[in-house]
């Protein structure tokens, strides 16, 4: 049967495996084979894309579940500026996206919500929202403005979901503020995923929120305590919890290496790499603002600017997929093979949507990227169509 796009002559490697002159044929956004050698001639025809891959890495599509921004524009700031930041987010591989928001006004972050539901509606490759705020410590609020902090009360909790339309992905609670336990039944009751983030929460309360329905870790040793031998914390109750999922931003500032290695060592499998990235990603250094917030960009690292002029915390990185798995190959140390589940598999799973995304394999969305030997992006494809 011809198919619509065919790339063939790939070393395949993804959370399955690594395999030498691979093919896959896609047809209607999906993969409908996949094989090694030549048999990818029986799917080509006149009209098919052929692409010969010549021997570089073919992986699936990144997932990017936590991102805030790209190319100078906010996913804050509408329709508009979302699509204008997500190009470059898929230029370096990014095919499916979740659309991160910092805290805000309940009226700003409703009408937002209610942006992202249409543009998903319009764009297959963005998979919905994340709510970051407003439900964060203050003592731990990171790049959000602690003005907009506030207990996730049963009439916030249900106006934000009902602003979404069914497109809330996935949800940040500093599960010790009041009612957050009760705040996780209606999320999960809702298909929302729920990360423990900017918290001050102690290892039990952690371990009882995952038990709660809690699924996540919102970017791991950051905005949170670390780990203390006598006080280990949420970090701790996230990495030997197997139900959950933890975010790494993998920059080289957020997290060293060896802290990095530790975590992947601790939870094979379950550590979804992130890029938490804010506008300045891809565009110079200089002034930024993250919500309502200050930022100086310098050396590509991004920190509050406080009233002073000083720098103040980090707020969110400058960091693209592509960069986090070649940091996760040449700093960290990971077999291919681990690094590219990072970026696929593992988010895939995370949003219960690991049966459609992830894999180059019949029945998966036809999301592919094309790496050459220095792990940089050489073409990138999205439902069987190339990008850029």
């Amino acid at each position: 049967m011809p198919a619509e796009l065919v790339i063939h002559s790939a070393r395949k490697i993804d959370a399955a495996g690594e395999a030498d002159e691979f093919w896959l044929a896609a047809e209607g956004g999906e993969i409908m084979a996949t094989g090694t050698g030549d048999g990818w001639h029986a799917h080509a025809s006149t009209a098919t894309v052929v692409h010969d891959a010549h021997g570089q890495h073919l992986v699936p599509g990144f997932l990017d579940l936590h991102g805030h921004g790209a190319g100078g524009f906010a996913f804050d700031d509408g329709a508009y500026a979302i699509s204008k930041a997500l190009e470059v987010h898929r230029a370096h591989g990014t095919t499916r996206s979740v659309i991160s928001l910092v805290a805000n006004p309940l009226d700003e972050l409703t009408a937002s919500l209610t942006a992202i539901a249409d543009l998903a509606a319009e764009d297959e490759l963005v998979l919905g929202a994340h709510l970051e705020g407003p439900f964060l410590a203050t003592e731990r609020k990171g790049a959000h403005n602690p003005d907009f902090l506030i207990d996730p009360s049963p009439a916030a909790v249900e106006r934000l979901i009902a602003a979404a339309h069914g497109t809330l992905r996935q949800i940040t609670l500093a599960i010790e503020r009041e009612n957050a336990l009760e705040a996780i039944d209606v999320f999960v009751e809702a298909g929302v995923q729920v990360a423990v983030g900017h918290t001050e929460a102690t290892y039990e309360q952690a371990s009882a929120a995952f038990d709660r329905g809690a699924r996540l870790l919102t970017h791991a040793f950051n905005a949170m305590p670390g780990i203390g031998h006598r006080a280990p914390g949420p970090i701790v109750a996230a990495l030997q919890d197997p139900r959950v999922t933890v975010e790494l931003i993998l920059d080289g500032v957020h997290v060293a290496p060896p802290v990095a290695r530790l975590a992947f060592d601790a939870a094979p499998g379950r550590i979804a790499l992130i890029t938490d990235a804010m506008a300045a990603t891809g565009s110079p250094d200089g002034a930024y603002k993250i919500g309502s917030l200050d930022v100086s960009v310098v050396g590509g690292v991004a920190r509050l600017r406080e009233a002073d002029g000083s720098a103040g915390s980090i707020a969110g990185s400058t960091l693209t997929l592509d960069q986090a798995l070649r940091n996760a190959i040449e700093l960290v140390g990971l077999p291919p093979v681990a690094a590219v589940a990072a970026l696929t598999t593992v988010p895939a799973h995370a949003l219960g949507l690991g049966h459609r995304f992830g894999l180059l394999s019949p029945g998966y969305a036809a999301d592919a990227v094309l790496l050459d030997h220095e792990w940089r992006v050489r073409g990138v494809w999205a439902a069987g169509a190339r990008l850029g």
